[in-house]
């Protein structure tokens, strides 16, 4: 029995050690930002357009179902990079420079970033696609910690090459390390950034870990795809809005993404209903709708790709893969006639790069179920996002967290933890603003906890407050609806996760209570007003 147990010790403080060694061990990192995605656009999310690759990276790791963006491209960017909100980083607004320090359409001084924090401790570190956090050399990705990069530098683009798409512009700005970046013909940019992506990879030195920012412009409109592939999804999108949104709602609570409390919110004002379409109409709107697909299932062949460079280099396992949204789908439609980019040419087949389509408001409200508005507003539809994690050495393979209550600006810290990271107080004589964000690495071993206490958000003058269970949130301007709304909305997001229930008049002391809280959170931020 003595020996038994002397054996039972041992093996046991081995596999203490064994377990304390790898948790030592610095990971490599891969995040996969996806640009204007809905919350159930993809398959383990509740969606009929397949994504076979993305839904495995769930199976093999962890989903998040309360996990949230920074409602646009460029504040959401921002806020992952740098692990504060939009506004410290100088990213209040998008990439336009408005004089004043929370509103600087660049990342200022102040903030560090994931890169420049882990390239500090040892990390090589790469970033490809979009950038949209700073316009200005000085400000590109080798400013920002990134050792090699591929990046458009502004907010969008023609797919298929470097055709303007804006007045006054003659090309789009894509550097490759610092040097201007010329699209060959063959040039489609989900597969571009992909390969560029995977080139990194197999040139990488894997005696060091690395950070990689992969960051897609898919499925950001102008929704250009190959036509076989829109094809292939012609017609398949017939049965309407309604129908679908409604299959889609019934999905997810199949998959545990909603749960009983969850209701669908009501169709979008501005919609009709389906059937009242013609055979005409209902077409167009099917090949809109293709038109999304395709750019989806190319992103979601490539992010296949990615991983499979991963598994190649031997390096699978040992890297933590993330992949979320920057917020959710929109309703913009890019070609009204004044709009910026009205040079574009838009005589060709949709989906060809002689083409500027968009899948509209109707589709957006399909992306985003069950929730109700779009990217931009503060609403859950327009900052909900999927959040998926797959590292095996930390992560239970196919769970998912229905409980902890996440940001974007948590990931920061959670790789900071996760590669034994101190995050600066100061770099050189800059002094470093506090990162807001709190790290996610307990809840990948306990998804029991809550996570996050309080979330603020601020953008185009649309607000809200979270704390627990309580959001107040407020629309500026309504799309579509003529006037002004900016009145606080109340709703209690354990019984009503879907924001059906205005409990404002009922609650008048918790809205005073929550609207005290945002006034002094945005006085911090250096929010304007609509009246400033």
């Amino acid at each position: 029995m003595n020996i038994k147990l002397t054996l039972l010790l041992i093996f046991c403080s081995i596999a203490l050690w064994c377990q304390d060694k790898s948790s030592n061990i610095q990971p490599n990192i891969l995040v996969i930002l996806v640009d204007d995605m809905g919350y159930s656009d993809i398959g383990c999310y509740g969606s009929e357009i397949p994504t076979p690759n993305i839904d495995k990276l769930a199976k093999e790791g962890v989903k998040f179902t309360k996990f949230y963006n920074s409602a646009r491209c460029a504040p959401s960017r921002a806020a992952l990079l740098t692990g504060l909100y939009p506004h410290q980083a100088g990213m209040g607004h998008q990439n336009v420079d408005r004089g004043i320090p929370s509103y600087r359409g660049k990342i200022t001084k102040n903030a560090t970033t994931i890169a420049e924090v882990l390239k500090a401790n040892g990390y090589a570190t790469y970033h490809v696609g979009k950038w949209h956090v700073g316009n200005d050399d000085g400000y590109w990705p080798d400013d920002k910690g990134f050792d090699n990069y591929f990046a458009l530098i502004k907010g969008a683009m023609n797919y298929y090459n470097q055709w303007p798409w804006g007045r006054r512009q003659d090309s789009i700005k894509i550097i490759e390390n610092g040097k201007p970046y010329k699209t060959p013909k063959d040039f489609y940019a989900t597969k571009s950034f992909t390969d560029k992506a995977i080139s990194f990879i197999e040139n990488h030195d894997t005696s060091s870990p690395f950070f990689m920012y992969m960051a897609h412009i898919a499925p950001h409109w102008p929704l250009h795809a190959p036509q076989e592939d829109v094809k292939k999804f012609e017609g398949e999108f017939l049965k309407g809005w309604d129908k679908i949104r409604s299959e889609r709602f019934k999905k997810m609570k199949k998959l545990k993404i909603l749960n009983n409390r969850h209701v669908l919110s009501e169709r979008f004002q501005s919609i009709p209903e389906w059937n009242t379409l013609s055979d005409s109409l209902k077409g167009t709107w099917d090949l809109k709708m293709a038109l999304y697909a395709a750019v989806m299932s190319n992103l979601d062949k490539e992010v296949g790709n990615l991983v499979a460079s991963l598994k190649k280099k031997g390096q699978l396992d040992n890297t933590m893969i993330v992949f979320l949204s920057d917020n959710g789908g929109t309703y913009e439609d890019p070609v009204p006639p004044n709009a910026p980019w009205v040079s574009h040419p838009m005589d060709g087949l949709p989906g060809s790069e002689r083409s500027f389509p968009s899948y509209g408001t109707p589709w957006a409200n399909v992306s985003n179920t069950p929730f109700s508005y779009f990217k931009s507003y503060v609403h859950e539809g327009g900052i909900a996002t999927p959040l998926i994690v797959r590292y095996p050495r930390l992560i239970k393979k196919g769970a998912t967290n229905t409980k902890t209550l996440g940001h974007i600006t948590d990931l920061l810290p959670t790789f900071l933890e996760l590669s034994n990271t101190t995050y600066p107080t100061q770099i050189g004589d800059r002094d470093i603003t506090p990162a807001v964000g709190k790290s996610l690495v307990s809840t990948f071993r306990n998804p029991n906890k809550r996570g996050r206490k309080e979330l603020y958000w601020e953008h185009e003058f649309n607000r809200a407050v979270r704390v627990d269970d309580w959001k107040l949130v407020s629309a500026y301007k309504i799309w579509q609806q003529p006037g002004v709304n900016d009145v606080w909305q109340l709703y209690n997001l354990k019984n009503d996760p879907s924001e059906q229930k205005d409990l404002a008049a009922k609650y008048p002391g918790k809205v005073k209570w929550l609207s005290k809280k945002y006034e002094a959170w945005a006085d911090k931020m250096q929010v304007i007003r609509p009246d400033d």
